[in-house]
């Protein structure tokens, strides 16, 4: 079956998503809440990427709320890891496709070399439209 033609006028300039469920998911597949992290992580690099295909202007990611701080802290550790690993595998994509990242919220908490990491990953595509 053909896809369906999306009429790229009728789409919003600003999308935003949060992300959430995705330990919920892993769960009930009998997983580990870090392989719903993982996959989570998965699906945001092929949002960007669909986002930015279709002429979406701005994609706001809601990616962990003050809230978030309460889970176990193996799990917040995983959820730190993750974002660090996702500014080095993904920086070479961010910067050639002209993605401007911008980061909103508190930093105080995050571990030094993920907040070291996305504060230089803000610095170098702040000129990317």
């Amino acid at each position: 079956m053909p896809r369906p033609r999306i009429d790229r006028r009728a789409l919003p300039r600003h999308i935003g998503i949060i992300m959430d469920g995705n330990g919920r998911w892993a769960r009930l597949r009998g997983w580990e809440r870090s392989r719903g992290h993982r996959a989570g992580s998965r699906a945001v690099k092929r949002v960007v990427r669909a986002c930015r295909r279709l002429g979406v202007d701005v994609l706001t990611l809601f990616a962990f709320s003050a809230q978030n701080w309460g889970r176990p802290e193996g799990e917040v550790r995983t959820l730190m890891d993750l974002l660090g690993e996702f500014i080095i595998k993904e920086w070479q994509e961010i910067m050639e496709r002209d993605i401007r990242v911008i980061h909103l919220g508190e930093l105080r908490r995050v571990p030094v070399e993920v907040r070291v990491k996305l504060k230089q990953l803000e610095r170098a595509s702040a000129r990317n439209r």
